[in-house]
């Protein structure tokens, strides 16, 4: 797997865990409100976004429930669990905390750079 991969895959589970520290939500509600925070600068499309809900409830992060909605047809809502509330603190601190690393190295290398020329 490249690195822009586990990149991707690692955004990908730190953005789902953070909107479902917020409430329980099932999938279409999840893109839909990623699209409208990040201003439609980041979608995710069903086709990437349930493998990774399925591997984050395999792993004990977030579990699942059934509603029905109408007469017929059922929603999955997906719920933070405490273990998922750990994880997420932790990967959010990783994230800032490499967030701000890059963001040192591009604004010392852009100082330089104004400084040579």
């Amino acid at each position: 797997m490249s690195i822009s991969d586990n990149l991707k895959r690692g955004t990908v589970e730190l953005l789902l865990l953070s909107l479902l520290g917020e409430q329980d939500m099932y999938g279409y509600q999840l893109s839909q409100t990623l699209a409208q925070r990040s201003e439609g600068l980041f979608t995710l499309q069903e086709g990437s976004m349930y493998p990774t809900l399925y591997r984050l409830m395999e792993k004990g992060l977030i579990s699942d429930r059934k509603e029905l909605v109408g007469k017929r047809r059922t929603r999955v809502y997906y719920h933070l669990e405490p273990k998922g509330e750990t994880y997420l603190g932790e990967i959010r601190r990783e994230y800032f905390s490499l967030n701000q690393g890059v963001m040192n190295v591009l604004n010392s290398t852009k100082k330089a750079g104004e400084a040579g020329g």
